[in-house]
């Protein structure tokens, strides 16, 4: 049952990792289940403070991803519309993939923005640009909260690789 455990594991390690980049998965949860599976065999004792501790950064990194763009938008002189075009591109993104979800706040803060005031097409842009770092950064976040989650998987099952594979 322990292998069975640590091989589900891994699959939701790797798919934390790999919904760093695809916005339907939820990354940083998904990783997280991963660590509870490894800690639900017998071979490694339970940490609950640190799945606790883990579980936390698993959320906090999850909500974050949907607010850096809209707080980076507005860092860029966004307006309320540019900010609730980035939202609305974001939500209209989601039925489109992963493009989609990369493409939908960009356009949806340049047209907040250039709906708002046609003239000024630079800050339109701009601010499409200040959504757009948002999301590289949030992805980055996941991403280092997934590569993270796997070291300690691969970390916790080395250490106890003798407990586990006898």
């Amino acid at each position: 049952m322990d292998i069975i455990l640590a091989i589900l594991g891994f699959l939701f390690i790797s798919l934390g990792i790999i919904g760093s980049f695809l916005p339907v998965l939820p990354g940083p949860p998904t990783g997280w289940v991963g660590l509870l599976l490894l800690h639900l065999t017998d071979a490694i004792p339970t940490n609950w403070n640190f799945l606790w501790t883990t579980l936390f950064i698993a959320i906090l990194v999850t909500v974050l991803d949907y607010i850096i763009p809209i707080l980076s938008t507005k860092k860029f002189g966004g307006t309320k519309k540019g900010v609730w075009g980035a939202t609305l591109g974001l939500i209209v993104g989601l039925f489109f993939g992963p493009i989609g979800i990369i493409a939908g706040p960009f356009l949806g803060a340049f047209l907040g923005e250039y709906l708002g005031n046609p003239k000024q097409t630079k800050h339109a842009f701009k601010v499409a640009v200040g959504s757009f770092i948002g999301f590289l950064f949030s992805t980055g976040l996941k991403l280092i909260v997934g590569i993270v989650f796997c070291y300690y998987f691969f970390a916790d099952l080395w250490a106890f690789k003798a407990d586990f594979f006898s």
